[in-house]
Parts: structure tokens; C-alpha cells; sequence
């Protein structure tokens, strides 16, 4: 097929970087090396393009002849082809949006002059935007889940070969093109020789460099711009810091014992230098850009004062009022930097001085700058450098990034069992009913005194979770309250989960007042935010959270705390537990049901936070098509949500695709507030798809959860225990050392999946579930889900998912995992209903959208898969080879190196499976 015309740059990039790989390997492992991968690569594409039944054998016999060695070679080589095309298409995606820009192309959705062309339509006046945006809060949330499969070292190699390739669109001459190609054959070169894995466990320690490193690359200058450019479509309106970061790393206790008070510290203390060491080289830099003399413009009396103070005796800058000020700020950083961290600024002009008390300190310091400029003819020289500086100041404070805590409910009853036993309190609160509970820890949160005795001595997970309550009291008072504001509760199933965790802040001192008192209503520090996960748990939303606002007191202390409050969904488990689409519509049944309790209670501002992951079956997908099709009323200026695994480096990795994605966030949160109808979905859709989720849902788990064979297929025709091998983690696999599903985290679980090319979780129930609802009567049925995928944006978003799960699966390849199975007449059976499955959902897709080809509405992940998966085949191939020897005992060195790197190759290749 020729490709389109708009594809060739995108086809040379990729056979650039193809070639400088293919001459790396030429060199570094020889001619021989570099033919055997030549020829697999060719009939791989051969295979992918028709001649599967030739080609196919052909390369299964030649991959079974590999020796370990040269399995290493090949496995590496095509893995890092994977990486090479990411950048490559990157690159397109951004060349072809500057084309857009250059022709006046209409904006695209997801674009922030979309959004404004939309309001502009609405009759949406800016005023009211900005208005909304005062009090909205927008937070990507940064995870260190376990499928983040690349090195820091790596990444780096990455951005630098990225940079590389967009600078040699800018060259015309010979030479410089010459010399550019030389550079990037370096970069080539040195991933060539640094290792794929890593040879130990990562550490939370690790963790936390590894997300610093995207705040240096993208977070740190680009949301700033992000708000400029919003700005500038609203008329030129100051917006408050709606956007802010989360991050999870060094807080989630949940699973992982890694995680302790300690580890909080650290995380806290990092984010905080690399905040002030932003702000520290930004302040140096606009010294030097603010050269002005006063012998030739004024300054304000502030700014003067301000200079007066800086301590600043050098005769150079005496006429100098803006670098002697700024002289002043740079000190005053560096003894906050010293202050918050122990560390120390790389330049002293002057000794470090009195440590800024706040952000805000700061920032009027800054605004001081900025007022004397605008006032004296020098309002161009804010733009550049100091309105970015002050946003940040604004946006990142002294913290960088607010961290969450997090742990499972079971953790917290065992310490109130402790603490309450040790003070004579009650013997056993385990064996106490709900109503018992509740009352006993209502009782003793009305009462000020503490109730951890002295002198006990508590256990270690009693001390170890006491220790955390207290840190983070240590930690807000140092680094301000927006370094830890939500403490999230994993498994949430009763009232008396929450408040045992009000207790526990109680107990730390972080609850002032006592629960009762009218005046002043007692404040809690930390939002308690309960997480509700499976689909029973989604189901008790409202329930829970109706009893627990019905308590005496809560309702009160809410809103003296801030008057917000946060439920996480989790789209992971209660996918594990119920499959695809009745995953997502009990979401959306919780979200919607949630939004009708509070929505009774205006003082109360709902948040809800997404715990979405990367592949389809945890909640993944683009997230401006999902952010729009939340229920009606569900967002109002107020989301949180998760950015995990291989996802953060996809879109965050480079600072102008990070740019994009974190607009489109806010594009979609803005859409969704002020333009998304408020009344709700025709019952008639409602009673649609709650029929479609019972069906999709037991056809699910007669397979996964009913069929007593399904467990044995799973870890045998799947790399799960290999995955657990990998040091792409610090958290274990498994909630428990067993085989069973329940027990499994959802993150290997659908990462399994997707190794496999079955991304069983991601639409495994839905063909099921749409032929049982056409049954007999199926034109007017089919034409009423025709007219759900038209109307209704949630139903469109599940169709647009699946779409795109299934045309990443691959029935050859998948069948090739399924002959891994000891047991081939189990296999055959079970891989025959997830196949019979495959084609009712395609069927189904086909049925409702009209469409029989794949990704025909999204041509651009459609090219991608068309250039990129003939490259992951051999790594899918030889990892079922590898595997295949692995397990029938051939456990040497080399062939466990080359199956890990092949799950690092096809998660680089697939992008989307963690």
C-alpha cells in the first residue's frame, strides 16, 4: 500500500533512526548479528503484510535456532527499534500540528482555542471562566506503579536523540546535517551499551528520581505556559493555580512495605530542592537579563527598598537596582533551600540570608520586580523569564507537588485495634458490629484527651503507621499545607473506615477541636479520602458516604476544613472484578449517584479522583475524551487523576508533547464544566446499559473467576511470573504469596494481558453482552445502540476504547502464548472461548459503528500500528521462545536477560500497557 503522502517524513525519520540502530548493531555485534536481525525483521513484515502462513513458519524455526547469545542481540536490538520509532512518531505527531498551525487549519479538540471557540459559541462570557477556574483544581497525579519498564538513564539518551532529531528539521547545510547524524549515532551508541534492566529491586528512592526527572523536563517551564496561553484566550484574566501536581511516590503505603515515614521525608525534601533549585537558576538567570541602569530609568520605591536590603556591596552593580534586588531574592533562596533541605545554592553573590517563610513571601518579592518594570517602561522584559517565574512560584510553592498518603483500611483497624486494647479502652474493637464501631470512634473523637498510652510498647506496624501521621504533620508545618493534604483510603467498605483514619489525625495532632463543638467546628489537616474499588465497593458509595455526612459533627468539620471533599474510584480492581464495560459503567453509576448526594449539600465541594492506569482495562485511554464523559455535574472545575507506568514517560517525557497533554487536561476539565449538559442520559440508554453490564459481567466471570482451569491458563500462557522478575517496581506483584486472581494486583494482571496481545481485560464480555441484547429483535435494537454511540459520550468513549484494545490485540501472536500451556486440550478450550469472544465484540463494533476496519476514526494511532507492530512481532515470538526454554529448566543468565528485555520491548512498542 503507498503510504499517505503525510506519513513519508515520519516513514524517513523512522528509517533514519533504523538505520543508525542497524549500523550500532553492525558494529558493536558484527555482520552476522546484524543479517540474522535483518532477515527476522524482513520476515516479520513479510508476515505482517499477507504471507503469514510462509513467512510465519519461517521465522518460528529460525527464532527456536537461536542461541541465548544471540537471542540477547536480537531481542535487545528490536526493543530499541521500539524506543527509536516512539521518537519518531513523536516527532510526526508535533510536525504535523506545527503544519496545521502554519495552514490555519481548524483547532482540534483538545486544543485550548478549540475549547475557547467552543465557549465563544456557547455564549460562555471569559469573565465566567475565569471565575470558575478561581476555584477549580485540576492535579495529574504521578504513580510509581510497576510498568514503567525504562531506566532513568535511558529516558535521558531518549530526550536527547528527540531533541536531536527536531533540531535536524532546522538544518539545510551538509555539514551541519553531518554532524547532527554523528550526534545522534552517539546517543544511539551509548543506549547500545547502557543496560535495558535494571540489576537490582527499584527502591521508592529510585522512584522519586525518576518522576523529579519529568518536573526538569516538561512540569516546571510548561505549566506555566500552559496558564499564559489560557490566559491569553480569556481576555488577558489573572487565573488562579487550578493546575497543580500530585504524586503519590513516597506516600502509597498501600502493598508496599517500602514505603515509610522516612521515605516521605525524602520525597518531600527532593521536591522541595528541585522546586527551589528552579527558582534559584531562573533568579540568577534574570539578574543577568535585568542589567538596566539607574542612570537611565527609574525604579519604584519598593523595588529600591527591596535592592536597600539585598546586602549587595559591589561597586558593578551600585547603579544597578533590579540585579541588586534580585542579588537579595537569590539569598534568601538559598537559606530556604538550606532551611527546607540542608542543601546549598551552587553561587553566593552574598550569603545566604533569612529563609523565605512562604511561597507567597517569595512571589511578592517577585511581584515587586515585575510592578517596577511594568511602571518604568519595562513591561517586555516580565514576559520572558518572570511571569513563569512567579507562576511557578504560585503553582509549585516550596513543595513542588502535593503528596498523597495512602493504605489499606485493614492496615488502620489493626493500629485502633492496638491503640484502643493498650489504653483499656476496648479489649477487642475487631469484633465489634458497624454501629459499635462507629460509635466508640465518635465518642473518642469528641473527647480531647489522646488515647495512646505513654510508655506501651505498640508493634511495629502500629509504631511504623503512628509515625507516618506524625511525619506528615512535621512535613506540612515545614514545607506548607498543600505538601500533603489527602489521605487515601484503599478498600473502603464502611463508615467507620473514615473514621478511623479522622482518629489517627486526631492522635497526631493534626485535628484542632474536638468533633461536636459548633463553634469553632473542630479542623482536620488532611482530606479524608475514601477509595472505593471493586464492584461491590462502587455500589456502597453513596451509602457510605450519605451515613458517614449523617454523623453528628462530620458535616461541620468538612466544611470548616476547606468545605471539600475527595472519593477516589478505582478503575483497576473493579475491572479485575467485573470486567470491562460493567467496570465502567458502575464507575459511572458511583460518580453519578455521588454527585446526587452532594449536590444536596452546597457547602460541600465533591472531587472525585480517577485512579486510572494505562491500558484500557484500568481506566486508560485519552483522557479528554474520558474527562468529557463523565456523567452530567460530576466534574465542576474539581478532578484528580492518576498518570502511571510507561504513560507518564509517553506523555511527559518531552517537554512539548507534556505541553499538549497537560492542556488538553485542562481544555477537557473546562469543556466539561461549563458547556457538558446537566440533565442526564434518556433512561431508555441507562436501562441499556445496565443490561448490557449484567450480561458483559457474567460472561466475564463464568470465564475468569468460574471456570477452575482459567487460573492455570493464566500464569502459564502469560509472562506474569516472569514479570515479577523484572525490577520495574518497588511494590510486589501480589497482595498475597498465592495463585489467586483476588489476590493479584490489577497492574500485572492487565500488563500480563497485554504482553500476551489478548488485553483480555480490556474487552473480554462486551460481544457477549451486545448479542444477548439484540437477540432476535435486532434492527430496532441495533438502532437504539446506534443512537448511544451518536448521543451519549460515555457510551462512544466505551466503543472508542474497545476499538482501539482490539486492534492492539493479535490472534497469531496470542495463539503462540496459548501453546506455552502444559496442558494443550485446557488451552485450546479456553483459548477457544476468548477467541469466540474476540469475534462476537468485533462483530458488535462493527454492528454499532458501521465500521469494519479498526481504528478507521483514528487514523493516527491506525499509521502508527501499521508501522510499528511488524517490529513487535519478533520480540512477542522470541519471548514465547525464551519462555518456552525458560521454563522446561534451560535458566541460564542470558536467557532471562532476554525475556525481560523482551517485555521491555513490547511494552515500549505497545505504549499503553500498564
Amino acid at each position: 500500500m503507498k503510504p499517505d503522502v503525510r506519513d513519508e517524513a515520519l516513514i524517513e525519520d523512522i528509517r533514519f533512526l533504523g538505520q543508525i540502530l542497524g549500523d550500532t548493531v553492525r558494529e558493536q555485534e558484527g555482520a552476522a548479528t546484524f543479517e540474522l536481525i535483518e532477515t527476522i525483521r524482513r520476515l516479520s513484515v513479510s508476515a505482517g503484510r499477507g504471507a503469514k502462513e510462509q513467512s510465519g513458519a519461517a521465522l518460528t524455526e529460525l527464532l527456536r535456532g537461536l542461541t541465548p547469545a544471540q537471542a540477547v542481540s536480537v531481542v535487545r536490538a528490536f526493543a530499541y527499534f521500539s524506543h527509536l520509532a516512539n521518537i519518531a512518531e513523536d516527532r510526526h505527531d508535533q510536525r504535523i500540528r506545527a503544519a496545521r498551525r502554519l495552514a490555519n487549519a481548524p483547532p482540534e479538540p483538545g486544543d485550548l482555542t478549540y475549547t475557547a471557540e467552543r465557549l465563544r459559541a456557547a455564549g460562555v462570557e471569559e469573565a465566567k471562566v475565569a471565575r470558575m477556574l478561581e476555584q477549580a483544581w485540576l492535579s495529574p497525579v504521578l504513580t510509581a506503579h510497576p510498568t514503567e519498564v525504562q531506566r532513568k538513564s535511558q529516558l535521558d539518551a531518549e530526550r536527547a536523540i528527540a531533541e536531536l532529531l527536531a533540531e535536524r528539521e532546522r538544518l539545510v547545510v551538509e555539514d551541519d546535517l553531518a554532524a547532527n547524524a554523528a550526534l545522534i549515532r552517539a546517543r544511539v551508541a551509548q543506549l547500545w551499551q547502557t543496560r535495558l534492566l535494571r540489576q537490582t529491586k527499584l527502591t521508592v528512592a529510585d522512584e522519586i528520581e525518576n518522576a523529579l526527572s519529568y518536573y526538569h523536563a516538561t512540569f516546571l517551564r510548561e505549566i506555566p505556559n500552559v496558564y499564559d496561553s489560557l490566559e491569553r484566550r480569556l481576555g488577558g484574566r489573572h487565573i488562579g493555580p487550578f493546575l497543580r501536581m500530585g504524586s503519590w511516590i513516597g506516600g502509597d503505603r498501600d502493598g508496599n512495605p517500602n514505603v515509610t515515614a522516612e521515605t516521605m521525608q525524602v520525597a518531600l525534601r527532593r521536591q522541595s530542592e528541585v522546586a527551589l533549585r528552579h527558582y534559584l537558576t531562573e533568579t540568577h538567570l534574570l539578574g543577568a537579563e535585568l542589567s538596566m541602569s539607574a542612570t537611565l530609568v527609574s525604579s519604584t520605591p519598593d523595588l529600591k527598598e527591596l535592592a536597600a536590603r539585598a546586602g549587595d556591596d559591589n561597586p558593578h552593580r551600585d547603579d544597578e537596582p533590579y540585579r541588586r534586588a534580585l542579588v537579595g531574592v537569590y539569598a534568601r533562596l538559598a537559606g530556604t533551600l538550606r532551611k527546607l533541605t540542608g542543601g546549598e545554592a551552587l553561587r553566593h553573590a552574598v550569603a545566604p540570608s533569612t529563609p523565605y517563610e512562604s511561597p507567597a513571601e517569595f512571589r511578592a518579592d517577585l511581584l515587586t520586580v515585575a510592578s517596577s518594570l511594568r511602571a518604568h517602561h519595562g513591561g517586555a522584559l516580565v514576559a520572558p523569564r518572570l511571569a513563569p517565574l512567579m507562576r511557578a512560584a504560585e503553582v509549585f510553592g516550596f513543595h513542588l507537588a502535593t503528596l498523597d498518603l495512602r493504605q489499606s483500611s485493614d492496615k488502620h483497624e489493626a493500629v485502633i485495634v492496638e491503640l484502643l486494647a493498650a489504653a483499656r479502652i476496648c479489649a477487642d474493637y475487631a469484633s465489634l458490629d458497624e454501629a459499635a464501631r462507629q460509635k466508640l470512634l465518635l465518642d473518642l473523637l469528641r473527647d480531647p484527651r489522646s488515647v495512646k498510652a505513654p510508655q506501651h510498647a505498640y508493634s511495629k506496624l502500629a509504631t511504623d503507621e503512628l509515625a507516618i501521621f506524625e511525619t506528615a504533620r512535621r512535613m506540612r508545618e515545614l514545607f506548607g499545607p498543600d505538601a500533603i493534604r489527602h489521605y487515601i483510603i484503599s478498600h473502603t467498605e464502611s463508615v467507620s473506615d473514615l473514621l478511623e483514619v479522622l482518629l489517627l489525625q486526631k492522635e497526631a495532632g493534626m485535628m484542632r477541636g474536638v468533633l461536636g463543638d459548633a463553634s469553632p467546628a473542630p479542623v482536620a489537616d488532611l482530606i479524608v479520602a475514601p477509595l472505593f474499588e471493586t464492584i461491590p465497593d462502587l455500589r456502597n458509595a453513596r451509602p457510605i458516604m450519605k451515613e458517614f455526612y449523617s454523623l453528628p459533627g462530620i458535616r461541620a468539620l468538612v466544611v470548616e476544613s476547606g468545605g471539600v471533599q475527595d472519593v477516589m474510584l478505582g478503575y483497576s480492581d473493579s475491572n479485575k472484578d467485573g470486567g470491562y464495560f460493567t467496570s465502567n459503567w458502575e464507575l459511572y453509576g458511583a460518580s453519578t449517584a455521588l454527585e446526587e448526594l452532594f449536590a444536596s449539600m452546597p457547602d460541600v465541594r465533591m472531587r472525585l479522583f480517577h485512579g486510572r492506569g494505562g491500558t484500557v482495562g484500568r481506566g486508560g485511554g485519552p483522557s479528554y475524551q474520558a474527562i468529557l464523559a463523565q456523567p452530567p455535574g460530576t466534574v465542576k472545575g474539581q478532578i484528580r487523576l492518576t498518570e502511571q507506568g510507561e504513560v507518564i514517560a509517553s506523555k511527559y517525557a518531552d517537554a512539548s508533547i507534556g505541553r499538549r497533554n497537560l492542556e488538553t487536561l485542562a481544555a477537557a476539565m473546562i469543556e466539561a464544566t461549563m458547556l457538558t449538559p446537566t440533565e442526564r442520559a434518556p433512561q431508555e440508554f441507562l436501562d441499556t446499559a445496565a443490561e448490557l453490564s449484567a450480561e458483559s459481567m457474567r460472561t466475564y466471570r463464568a470465564l475468569v473467576y468460574d471456570d477452575p482451569e482459567f487460573v492455570d491458563f493464566f500464569f502459564s500462557v502469560t509472562p506474569i511470573a516472569e514479570i515479577a522478575e523484572l525490577n520495574i517496581g518497588s511494590r510486589p506483584a501480589s497482595r498475597k504469596a498465592s495463585r489467586s486472581i483476588e489476590d493479584l494486583r490489577a497492574i500485572p494482571w492487565g500488563f500480563s494481558w497485554g504482553q500476551a496481545r489478548i488485553a483480555l481485560p480490556g474487552w473480554y464480555g462486551v460481544g457477549s453482552a451486545v448479542e444477548a441484547f439484540l437477540g432476535e429483535d435486532g434492527g430496532r435494537r441495533a438502532e437504539l445502540l446506534r443512537r448511544m454511540n451518536r448521543e451519549w459520550p460515555f457510551f462512544r468513549a466505551i466503543l472508542s476504547n474497545l476499538d482501539m484494545v482490539l486492534a492492539k490485540t493479535e490472534r497469531d501472536i496470542a495463539s503462540a502464548y496459548a501453546a506455552l500451556a502444559p496442558d494443550q486440550i485446557v488451552a485450546k478450550r479456553i483459548f477457544g472461548l476468548i477467541t469466540a469472544e474476540w469475534d462476537r465484540a468485533a462483530r458488535a463494533l462493527e454492528t454499532i459503528t458501521g465500521l469494519t476496519e479498526r481504528l478507521a476514526e483514528n487514523p493516527t494511532l491506525a499509521r502508527s500500528i501499521r508501522h510499528r507492530f511488524p517490529y513487535i512481532a519478533p520480540l512477542n515470538y522470541l519471548q514465547v521462545e525464551l519462555i518456552r526454554r525458560w521454563r522446561s529448566g534451560v535458566q541460564d543468565d542470558k536467557t532471562r536477560r532476554g525475556i525481560l528485555i523482551s517485555i521491555n520491548g513490547v511494552a515500549a512498542g505497545l505504549r499503553n500497557t500498564g
